[in-house]
């Protein structure tokens, strides 16, 4: 086996495909990635596998194939290594039980791992639909930032994706949090409705590569628990969580007592600031009223700190406390200049919206040209207990 590639391209496939390896596989194949030179039916092309068993990842790339065959070596070695080459082409040659990476004045020799152990890739399931790369990778990250970390509540741990002919709702909680986000793609089955549970880290990673890929295409066999995503060269597919997801949409609140609005990128700097003090529960307190949000934390033990911001608010004055890290990643999630706030009481779920700027006018100095999409998001956020 024989082929010369670019480094940067060798560099990022092996980068990517060595991310969804686990870190301590079972057996240390599972550590491998698979290079398979002259694999297409045309007998031409370069494509780094990886696999799991839960998880699959495959990039095609462009080479110039001498020797077709197939290695399997360490993953994560082989993106170090690359990711370390000089910036010029890579050739690698297999040689028995050795592979030799060439590139510069640099040279490599590996061991190699024994293919027929290595478990076959996974099936693409079957075509459901096709969405923009950049909205689907925009959409994951708002809502995954919530999505739970304790793999011993796997039901909390994914992203709910809901099928509903044309629209796609996203959902995640960890049960202090949620976050939920809608946005339009293009079904193949215009009646398709369904609803699946998907590990938000696969998911995340997935949707952030294939960002630039212009569409994505999804797949899905919810019969088999299999999702996959393709785009640009890149395929991935992933197990379905069999877990039951919380009935998320009656924790939202209907209505509210209390509205603000305020500055973005303001109200995230006063709380980086102010957060300094927060005591062990770390909480920061929100005194909306007439002269605007004052921020406090701390205590006489830690020492305190306050700083006041404007705001508009509408609706009764009121004092509530957030985690201020929770509190952050809902704001970092908005892309937008301004936010609204709304709360009923301080004991209850309040939530974090994005404000969009108004539409733009025409360029005669008109009517506006039209009024911009639904905002689509929201951030729920369950408020710390104040004291006494």
């Amino acid at each position: 086996m024989k082929f010369r590639v670019e480094r940067d391209v060798l560099a990022d496939a092996a980068a990517w495909v060595a991310r969804s390896l686990p870190a301590r596989p079972p057996v240390p194949v599972l550590g491998g990635v698979l290079i398979q030179a002259g694999s297409e039916p045309d007998g031409e092309g370069l494509t780094v596998s990886g696999f799991d068993y839960e998880t699959s990842a495959r990039v095609a790339l462009d080479a110039t194939i001498g020797d077709p065959g197939q290695v399997l070596v360490s993953g994560r070695l082989l993106a170090d290594i690359t990711r370390a080459l000089p910036a010029k082409p890579v050739d690698l040659v297999v040689d028995g039980a050795r592979a030799t990476i060439n590139c510069g004045n640099s040279r490599f020799s590996l061991p190699t791992m024994p293919v027929e152990d290595y478990p076959q890739l996974p099936a693409m399931p079957q075509r459901a639909g096709s969405v923009a790369a950049d909205q689907l990778a925009a959409a994951v990250a708002q809502v995954a930032v919530a999505a739970g970390r304790d793999d011993t509540l796997p039901m909390l741990t994914g992203v709910r994706v809901e099928i509903e002919g044309s629209r796609l709702t996203l959902a995640a909680t960890d049960r202090f949090r949620l976050a939920v986000r809608e946005l339009e793609w293009e079904p193949e089955d215009p009646g398709l409705s369904t609803a699946v549970l998907i590990p938000a880290r696969t998911l995340a990673e997935v949707a952030k590569t294939l960002a630039g890929a212009g569409t994505v295409e999804l797949a899905l066999s919810a019969g088999d628990g299999m999702l996959g995503m393709t785009g640009a060269g890149r395929r991935a597919t992933t197990r379905l969580l069999d877990a039951e997801f919380p009935r998320f949409r009656q924790l939202i609140p209907a209505e509210h007592t209390t509205a603000a609005e305020l500055e973005v990128a303001a109200l995230v700097e006063a709380i980086k600031r102010v957060s300094l003090v927060a005591d062990r529960v770390a909480q920061i307190r929100m005194e909306f009223g007439e002269e605007g949000l004052r921020l406090a934390a701390g205590g006489d033990d830690v020492g305190s700190a306050e700083e006041q911001l404007p705001c508009i608010l509408d609706g009764a004055p009121l004092t509530i406390a957030f985690n201020p890290g929770y509190l952050l990643d809902s704001l970092g999630a908005l892309h937008t200049e301004r936010a609204q706030l709304t709360f009923t009481t301080p004991n209850r779920p309040a939530l974090v919206r994005p404000v969009l700027p108004p539409p733009a006018e025409d360029s005669d100095g008109g009517e506006p040209d039209s009024a911009p999409p639904p905002a689509g998001y929201l951030h729920l956020l369950m408020p710390v207990r104040l004291p006494g």
